[in-house]
């Protein structure tokens, strides 16, 4: 008898696991992306969960590709936030040339920032342009 309750424990584990889409779970840093290169990790992972259980191996990838983590990032153009830190005062405000100074250290790019705008929520026209779904 004490085999059925461990068996219940199992089967509800593997079933939580396999609803889970793996590039959503090991890299949500991903989100967000709309297009790229697929991680053949994390599609083989997610095959795997077809292998086993049909449903749940649908379900990932269509999370997968719906939230942009099977892609793998496009190293070009990426900074991780602690990068970018520096250019970030403490009253919160973002000191352009600081920032330029980064971006042409860390991706060799010349931007002029003169006539940049700070903004805190970005425009439903900038969203509509990356055929995203805003996040908070």
């Amino acid at each position: 008898m004490r085999l059925k309750p461990l068996a219940c424990v199992l089967l509800a584990t593997t079933i939580t696991t396999q609803l889970t889409a793996c590039g959503t779970v090991f890299y949500p840093e991903r989100r967000g992306q709309i297009s790229g290169e697929i991680d053949p990790g994390v599609a083989i992972l997610n095959g795997i969960g077809l292998l086993f259980y049909i449903i749940p191996g649908v379900i990932a990838f269509a999370v997968d590709f719906a939230t942009g983590a099977i892609y793998l990032p496009d190293a070009r153009y990426s900074l991780e936030p602690s990068q970018l830190q520096p250019a970030i005062d403490a009253d919160g405000k973002v000191d352009k040339s600081k920032l330029q100074a980064i971006l042409h250290r860390e991706l060799n790019l010349d931007l002029q920032l003169d006539q940049a705008e700070e903004s805190k929520q970005p425009l439903p026209s900038h969203i509509a342009l990356l055929h995203g779904t805003p996040r908070a």
